[in-house]
């Protein structure tokens, strides 16, 4: 990550600096492109070697003119984009609670450039902690229409707890 991203990084303190951004976008990671080899080595790495993905020679000859990545793959890039765009600050620990909705409503050729952009939807008390709904959208240079929006909920371990 540059310096000029660290800089622009969101740092929220804690829940309550949580609370305060619920409803809220939190901002955009940085352009990354996603690559023939990271397609190849998702494909090997999961076994989904559908020739869209992986035969660039027949995939030039589908509507989509070329191979196009793995939703999944995208999908799997949103943790490290994500923290591009900002961090909770003063908890013990965040983990993954799982996913609400996904949907993959545009193709992702090899050689494009994504990002995403955050959104803080809501902020919920659980028992074992809290609970952070976070809207994902992740868009592709030069189009207007998203290619992955995603759901994700957190849970929020706050230290003393």
């Amino acid at each position: 990550m540059s310096q000029e991203r660290r800089e622009a990084m969101r740092e929220i303190n804690g829940i309550a600096g949580l609370r305060e951004v619920e409803g809220n976008e939190l901002g955009s990671s940085d352009w990354v492109p996603i690559t023939q080899d990271q397609i190849q080595m998702f494909a090997e790495l999961t076994g989904d070697r559908q020739w869209i993905h992986v035969d660039a020679e027949r995939a030039a000859h589908s509507r989509y003119g070329g191979t196009i990545a793995h939703g999944f793959l995208v999908l799997a890039m949103v943790p490290a984009l994500a923290a591009q765009v900002f961090e909770v600050s003063g908890l013990e620990m965040v983990v993954n609670y799982g996913l609400e909705k996904v949907r993959f409503p545009a193709p992702v050729p090899a050689g494009s450039l994504i990002r995403v952009r955050v959104s803080v939807v809501a902020v919920t008390e659980s028992d074992r902690g809290h609970l952070a709904l976070f809207k994902h959208t992740v868009e592709r240079e030069g189009t207007t229409r998203p290619v992955c929006v995603a759901e994700q909920l957190r849970l929020l371990i706050e230290a003393d707890r």
